[in-house]
């Protein structure tokens, strides 16, 4: 059965949402829906991905809270930059490279969301070689601190998530 069907569960969820979004659940919906999903789950299957390893789940809550927190709180800041007249207060935006000490490719992947999710910053790049990442930051003030953020803030709780 895992060689017809490797992720039954994902191609039951994309089976559902394409029923979903055609808004029917006629003959050729649900032909053309599983056709999709077992495609889908064969796909993630030729993809071999690591298993993902989870240790310290309790730390997943605060976790969550926080990035719900930064989000509010960097949302508003976005709004007061954008919405503040021109010139009032200078703003530079820049880039910031960040060593990262993280290396399991899930941990790296839900710290990419948490910093492309939060507004004002974007992860632009990723050196595996060195081990770093390059972030955008909107208003960028001090460097030091954007790398201290990062790294106690976010990468020290994934890796006890994750690593």
């Amino acid at each position: 059965m895992r060689r017809i069907l490797p992720h039954p569960l994902l191609a039951f969820l994309l089976l559902i949402a394409w029923l979903l979004l055609m808004e029917s659940v006629s003959p050729g919906a649900v032909l053309l829906g599983s056709i999709l999903a077992l495609g889908g789950s064969w796909a993630l299957a030729s993809l071999a991905l690591p298993r993902a390893r989870l240790r310290r789940l309790i730390v997943l809550p605060g976790l969550m809270r926080d990035v719900l927190v930064e989000v509010v709180r960097s949302n508003n800041a976005v709004a007061r930059i954008i919405l503040s007249p021109k010139g009032s207060s200078p703003r530079r935006s820049g880039f910031v490279r960040i060593p990262l000490d993280m290396r399991d490719p899930y941990g790296l992947a839900a710290l990419a969301c948490i910093l492309t999710a939060t507004p004002g910053t974007v992860w632009a790049d990723y050196e595996a070689e060195e081990s770093t990442m390059l972030l955008h930051v909107l208003d960028l003030i001090d460097e030091a601190e954007w790398v201290r953020i990062v790294k106690e803030k976010w990468e020290q709780r994934l890796m006890e998530i994750f690593e």
